[in-house]
């Protein structure tokens, strides 16, 4: 049995549509598998820099993500090791990506960095669309994903087990109330809620903004190249 420490790491934003698909990975794999002691599941969510001693205590290091790889939105891609940084932050989508690339180049620079890196990411197809769910063609890729990661553990010798009923809910990573199922039946529709900016507001040629008013009356200037006379 392997003695290395495994790290597999769902990150993203679950409130901005297929932002969220490394959360949703993470969430169907600890539902349905078991795995040995040596193996960590987390929900990284947007936590960036917060997550770099989890990685440094990590030999193997497993990542879902939505990344902006150019390609066909639902396209799903691996990158390994030396060439997952590159990748999370060439086209950065969010802040989300900056601060894990961070937690790379920090865990790299303390020497405490992982043998072994695998990124799992998919191309998403929409992210401006606040409280919306995964796209299909997204959601689609959550068991390929998840297969991509069980096969690649298992050639290192890790191997998962199946459950034979699912986590029940209080035990899950996930709270309920952000559970796939319940995140997509419960959210309101377009004409309740608005997804970008409420047109309410932005159409309204009456609407003004008043400028917010100065708390000092006559603010203080002090000049800079002023010198003090020897």
């Amino acid at each position: 049995m392997s003695t290395q420490q495994v790290l597999v790491l769902g990150i993203g934003n679950l409130l901005w549509a297929d932002e969220g698909f490394g959360v949703r990975c993470i969430e169907t794999l600890h539902q349905h598998y078991t795995f040995p002691e040596n193996v960590t599941l987390m929900d990284g969510g947007t936590q960036g820099i917060y997550l770099v001693q989890h990685v440094q205590a990590a030999d193997i290091l497993i990542v879902f993500d939505a990344i902006d790889y150019g390609l066909e939105g639902g396209s799903l891609k691996q990158i390994h090791d030396a060439e997952v940084p590159t990748f999370m932050g060439a086209k950065k989508m969010s802040l989300h990506q900056t601060g894990f690339q961070e937690v790379l180049a920090m865990a790299q620079l303390l020497d405490a960095y992982p043998e072994k890196i695998l990124l799992v990411g998919v191309q998403p197809v929409e992210l401006e669309d606040y409280g919306g769910s995964l796209r299909p063609a997204v959601k689609a890729q959550i068991q390929p994903a998840i297969a991509i990661a069980l096969n690649y553990l298992a050639n290192l010798g890790i191997h998962a087990s199946k459950r034979i009923e699912p986590l029940p809910e209080h035990e899950r990573l996930t709270p309920s109330q952000i559970a796939l199922a319940q995140y997509e039946a419960g959210r309101p529709s377009a004409e309740v809620a608005c997804r970008l900016g409420d047109e309410r507001v932005l159409a309204d040629p009456t609407l003004q903004f008043d400028p917010k008013p100065s708390l000092i009356e006559q603010p203080l200037s002090v000049n800079v190249d002023s010198r003090r006379p020897n």
